[in-house]
Order: structure tokens, then sequence, then C-alpha cells
């Protein structure tokens, strides 16, 4: 590894590698590469999209790796390294911890399995991204000024990829439900099962129980950590492992998105409207990139995330797609007694499997960490009586998150689409699909897994009286095609059919709340015909059903001037809406926290989290009718502190601002921190308005929400439109690092352009490819 040992000189590097690249950032270029087959064109149009022409199939795979390491290189490399547990080799000592949680984690299985799973080529295609990837880390060698400054700034260098690290890497998908088993177990332990009934509500309406011979009280409070370190991403903050451990929480509150679809009969143009907006934490560089793959047998364009290949949101010539999550419990946690380097199973006393590996470390000695395992999964955590293991269906053959999009992406209609989702396995999700003959559907699809004797909403006994049965046919799921209504959708929330028999299939009891959910039905029901500007605004929109419901449970009693302002607010939860600003402070800051202290004062952080509706049941209740009273004037007492003691000076984006920050803005300086640096906006809406822009922590900044959009016009591709917050490009040198930023932030949309004419007239650039060796006959 090159190092540059002297900080001042290394700066001076950056700022230098900063001006250059700056300068031809948007300058057309030519390059030869290894790997292949014949010449291929990325044509970056003015948004920063790439459009790749390959000659071949597999190449522009090849081509899509190798663009995705030109404009993200530093986020994919970093990427790789924390999911293979390598983040100590280059970053040092502080992240030994994390690599060893994220090694417990890898896909060890056979591979043979696993590349089949996905399809017939799956593993052509991984090894065709990878190339790409590696042939633009060997064009760094006569192009160093395309280094990326994160790694000059940091003084190392990209790693090499093969093609397993694309599916070995499981723990970056949306994956549930350990933490709500351990929590649901610590609200037992304190204060009885009945009492989780105040957290979460489960729907359809279920009651579940402690599984016969658990003791949830064994379960420790930091039974989690290591699942959790796996689970996070990269800080870069000091005391990295503190900060890390700190967020537990944060993940399991992001699993938003929306989708839809509306019939040609119900539009005004007579075919299909699809839109979708996936809901994930915000970051810099954004977790979604936007590329269009054109060869032969291929044509399709939309966002996946730049470390994989394919699209998972988008449309080829035929057909569009888009995702949210559905819930599909994938996980469950296992209690042993333990008994040494043993833990009992049945009526005897297996020995964990132990695998020792040695981990990399820059700057100290290398680490030797032991890995062990039981049957059911990587344990996470042990005592002296007991050990904790994780089974994730995340874990089985098959299960990369997103990357089985490579199958459904290519089919040309709805049978070889449902084809394609029945081998889809992590995350679970709702599919909407439309294509340009008009037809529409619906189908969630995921691995699910068959719990013969109990719920999974609990940590469970790991001696074997609570295995999994294999898994369901996916054909056990709902599915809509052409419903009568002209429309389908989803939002997270609970959307089974009244008559599907849950008792039989208890995918999931654990959804997000409906308020989505039922917006995007209201609306969808109101707009006929319905266009592509309606989904736009839809998308858009800040009408807050949730903020109806709990205002009007406020006693009638509860009098003065801040009830009076939420009675007459209009519920449109927009950036300058005093009223707004004081329901969410209210509800965020004052009224949740007083009602968990209220269910549990000895603990009141076992109800975090806890669901507005079981906030409004509280409210009925008839008990807590002062506890109102007082945290709304205590709301209203924030504000005046914060904002000016008039309602008149608040507003809600003052507070909801975005926070889009470059992980290492902080240790970087001069020119380099200018560039890394991004400006803030406020916003409207919350978690649960269509327009959703969640939040993480008590200050009530943006943190999560839908930073991709899009909305198609199915078969007037050139119609689509896009969001992509804040940029293309990873790179804080682009011009496409952060243009997007400020149009997502004002509600605007951009061109997702799919015709090659259309694509030329607002090119920015272009990068021509030929292969070393010259082209093929």
């Amino acid at each position: 590894m090159k190092t540059m040992s002297h900080p001042a000189l290394r700066s001076v590097f950056v700022l230098a590698g900063l001006a250059l690249a700056a300068a031809a950032a948007a300058d057309d270029a030519h390059y030869d590469v290894d790997g292949l087959e014949k010449p291929a064109e990325i044509i970056v149009d003015e948004w920063g999209v790439p459009h790749i022409f390959a000659g071949t199939h597999y190449d522009a795979f090849f081509v899509q790796g190798f663009n995705a390491a030109r404009d993200r290189l530093w986020q994919i490399d970093t990427w790789r390294r924390r999911g293979l547990g390598e983040l100590s080799a280059a970053f040092g000592p502080d992240y030994v911890e994390q690599d060893r949680a994220n090694r417990l984690f890898l896909y060890r299985d056979d591979m043979y399995r696993e590349w089949l799973a996905y399809g017939s080529d799956a593993k052509q295609i991984a090894e065709s991204f990878t190339a790409g990837v590696n042939a633009y880390i060997d064009l760094l060698e006569d192009h160093p000024d395309l280094l990326p400054p994160e790694f000059e700034l940091m003084d190392y260098r990209p790693g090499k990829w093969s093609a397993a690290d694309v599916v070995r890497i499981r723990s970056h998908g949306l994956l549930r439900n350990v933490r709500n088993e351990v929590r649901r177990a610590q609200i037992a332990c304190a204060a009885g099962i009945e009492a989780s009934a105040n957290w979460k509500l489960l729907e359809p309406q279920w009651t579940t129980e402690v599984p016969q011979g658990l003791d949830p009280c064994v379960i420790p409070e930091d039974v989690l950590e290591t699942y959790n370190l796996a689970r996070r991403g990269v800080s870069f903050e000091e005391e990295t492992v503190a900060v890390v451990k700190g967020r537990e929480d944060w993940d399991a509150r992001a699993d938003g998105s929306n989708n839809w679809v509306v019939a040609p009969e119900r539009t005004a143009t007579g075919r299909p409207i699809l839109a979708n907006d996936p809901h994930r934490a915000h970051s810099v560089p954004s977790l979604r990139y936007i590329s269009h793959l054109n060869a032969p047998g291929m044509n399709v364009i939309g966002a996946g995330e730049p470390a994989l290949p394919g699209i998972s949101i988008g449309h080829n010539e035929r057909i569009a797609f888009g995702l949210t999550i559905f819930s599909i419990d994938q996980e469950d946690l296992y209690v042993y007694d333990k008994r040494g380097d043993t833990y009992r199973y049945g009526d005897s006393w297996e020995a964990f499997t132990e695998i020792e590996e040695t981990i990399t470390v820059r700057g100290a000695p290398d680490a030797e960490v032991r890995l062990r395992f039981t049957r059911h999964g990587p344990v996470i955590h042990e005592t002296d009586d007991h050990a904790f293991a994780v089974r994730a269906g995340w874990l089985e053959p098959g299960m990369a998150p997103y990357f089985g999009s490579v199958e459904y992406m290519r089919a040309t209609n709805w049978r070889e689409f449902l084809g394609a989702l029945n081998r889809w396995g992590a995350p679970s999700e709702n599919q909407v699909y439309a294509d340009v003959d008009g037809n529409i559907g619906y189908k969630p699809a995921g691995l699910f897994p068959r719990r013969g004797n109990w719920d999974g909403l609990m940590p469970v006994p790991g001696a074997g009286r609570y295995e999994w049965d294999g898994f369901f046919d996916m054909d056990v799921l709902p599915v809509e095609y052409n419903p009568e209504r002209g429309f389908t959708g989803s939002a997270n929330s609970m959307n089974l059919p009244d008559d599907y028999p849950i008792e039989t299939y208890p995918m999931a009891l654990e959804w997000t709340e409906p308020y989505r959910y039922r917006r995007v039905w209201e609306f969808l029901s109101a707009s006929d015909p319905h266009n592509t500007d309606d989904s736009l605004a839809l998308q858009r929109d800040y009408k807050a059903l949730r903020a109806t419901e709990v205002i009007d449970r406020i006693p009638s009693s509860v009098t003065g001037r801040e009830a009076d302002m939420l009675r007459d607010w209009d519920k449109q939860l927009t950036p300058d809406s005093a009223a707004g600003a004081l329901y969410m402070v209210w509800l965020e800051r004052h009224l949740k926290p007083a009602l968990q202290a209220h269910l549990w004062p000895e603990d009141p952080s076992l109800f975090r989290s806890i669901d507005t509706r079981v906030v409004m049941r509280l409210m009925e209740s008839g008990d807590v009718e002062s506890l109102i009273a007082e945290t709304l004037v205590a709301a209203g007492a924030e504000l005046d502190d914060s904002q000016g003691d008039s309602p008149a000076n608040w507003s809600w984006g003052d507070i909801h601002r975005t926070n889009f920050q470059h992980p290492l803005l902080g240790k970087a300086s001069g020119e380099l921190a200018d560039a890394m640096s991004m400006p803030v906006y406020p916003r409207g809406g919350s978690g649960m308005t269509t327009n959703a822009t969640n939040h993480y922590n008590p200050r009530l900044e943006v943190d999560s929400g839908g930073s991709y959009r899009q909305v198609l016009d199915v078969g007037n591709w050139d119609a689509a439109r896009m969001t992509n917050a804040p940029g293309q490009s990873g790179d804080p040198r682009s011009p496409f690092y952060d243009n997007l930023l400020e149009g997502w932030a004002k509600e605007q949309s951009f061109p997702l352009l799919y015709t090659r004419d259309a694509i030329e007239k607002n090119r920015a650039f272009m990068i021509t490819l030929t292969p070393t060796t010259g082209t093929p006959d």
C-alpha cells in the first residue's frame, strides 16, 4: 500500500486533485480497458444519469461496475470493506469489533446453490460487474487524478473485488424482527407480556404468549450489541464503536416506502402510471444510484444500490416495477442453556462450531478473533449460563439483498415477472407492476419461514422445540392482477385481504402505522382520471391523517392557546406551518415520552417508539387528561423559547431540516471541506405523510425518507420523472455531487430519459470504452 505519512503533504495532494478533477469532470473521455468484449459508451446526461450502451449483454454489467466505481468508488469500497469485515485494514484498531460482527453474518454456505438461486446467469452477471469495478481501479494507476479525495484524506487505496463479495455480504438489507423480539421480551420481564400491547399494535388482531421454556429475564440488555454493529454503517466519529452502538434503534424505524400503480382506464394518458418512492436513511452519497443498461436483450433503467449489478426500481421496454417493504418475519433469536463450550440441544450438549479468523489491522498487530455458531446461526452474545444466536432467513442461499432484481428486471410480461419473484428472497417486498399492454399487478415476495408452533414475536429456547419447518411457497402470499378498483399499491402497513388466513400463514404481525397507505388509497380513489402530475403531487403530499386522529382525541375539557391552534389547523404539515411545529414537538418530544413514563415509570425506554395508535387509545382512557394538557403547554413553551413567544414566528421547517453530511466532513478542511458541505433546507411532512420525511432523533431533523422517487407513464418512457437526493455522484469534485438536492427539497422532479435521441439532446459528456485486446469478430 502506498502511504504518505505527512498530513500537510496529503492535504496538498488532495486539493491539487480536487482542482484537476473538477476541471475535467464534465469532459468527454476515452479509455482502453481489460475485460470488455466490445466497445461501449457511457453518456452522462445533464442530471448525472449514466446511460450505458454496450455491445454484449454481459458487457452492460461490466460497464455498470466500471461506472459505479467512476461515480461512487469510495462509497462502494467502504460498503465492501464493512460487509466483509475488513474495515480495520484501512482505518485501524477502532474497527476490529465491527469487523468481527460483520464476519459473523457473512454467507458461508454452498456457493453452487447460492448462484443458482437467483437464476441461470447470476454468477456471470456478478463476475462481469466486479470485473468492471476492478478495471476502473486498475485505470487509476495511469490516471491518479481520478482517485476520489477520500482515499488520500484517509491515506489508503481501494481494494479489488471478487464476484462472491456481491452475494456473501448480507447485512445491508432491511431485515426483521429480532430487535422487536428482544424489546418484547424485556417488556415481558419487567411488566408481563400483556404490557407489550401498550407498545406495538399487532395486526391482524393477535395475542402473543411467552414461548414455553423461555425466561425472558435471562436476556441481557446488551444482547444485540454485536448484531447492531453488523447492521450499522461506518462511522468516522470519535469513539467509533460507542457511537455505532448507541444508534441501535434507528433503522428499526426506517423501513418505509410508497408505491402504487393506476390502470389505463383510470388515467388521462390511457396508459398505466406507476410511482415509487422507497424511504431509507439519508446518506452522502445517496443509497440509490440511477443507471441505464442498454445492450442486446436488455434495455432497463432505474435505481439500484451502487455496489450491486442490475436495477431494482424502474422499467425496461415492456414492464415497469417498484418496491416497498413487506413485513415477513425472517429472523428469530434463540436462547440456549450453556455449559463451557457446549449448548443444550434436545437431551444432549452440542459443541459450538468455531471459526478462527485473522483481521488485518492498520497500525497495530493483526487481531485473532473467534466466531461461534450454533446449528441455528451466529452466536451474538454469551453469559456464563446462556448463549444467544440469530437464525436469519437472509443467511439462506439466494438471500443477498436486492440481487434478485437481475432476474425480474429482464422480464417482459406478468408471468415472467411472477416467476422471478418466486425466487426473490430478501428483503421481503411488495412489488407493483405495469406493462405496455395496459396490465397492472401487485405481488409481495420473500422467504417465508414455516413456524409450526409459535408466532415469531418472542425469542425462543434453542433446545429443539422451536424449529423452522422449511419455507412456504410464494403462492400463499396475496396477489392482484388488473383489480377492479383500477389501482393498487402499498406503504408498508398491514394490507392483507380481510379473508387472509393469518392463522395458517402468520408471515407478519408487525407493520408500519397505516396513515401513508390510507392517504394513498384516499387520493387514488378520488383522482380520476389520474395523470403523472397527480402522482407527483401525491409523492409531495403533506396531508397529515395521523394528526387529525390524534388531535380529535384531545379531550374537550383541554383548552388554551395550544389546544385551540391544533383544533383550528388544516392538518397540512407544510414547512411554514406553526400548528404543524406545535403538533410534532408535542407528539414526539412531550406526549409520547410522558405516556412512556406513565406506562412504566421505572424504565420509560421500554416503550420507546410507541405506536401512535396505542397513544390514541391511551388518550381515550380518561386517566391521562391532565398529562395531555400539561404536555401541550410544555410544547408551546418550548417553541416560545426556541422560535419566539408568538406562534406567528413558529414554523415546522425551522426545526425539520435536512442534514445531508459527508461521513468524512469532520476530517476535511479548506477546499475539500467546502466541496463536501451541503446546504440545509426546511422540509414539511413526517414519516407518516406520503411525502415522507422521517426523523430518528429528538432534534426532529430529516434523517430519512423518499430521496429517490420515480413516476412512470408506462410506454411513454421519456416522460418519466425522478429525484435522487443529494445527487448522482459520490465524488465531492463532481458537478453531480449535490446537483439534485435543492430541487428535491423544493418538491421538484427531473427527467428520467430513455430513448437515445432524448439522451443525446441532454448530454453532459460521454465516456467511450474499448477492449485492450481488440474487438472480437
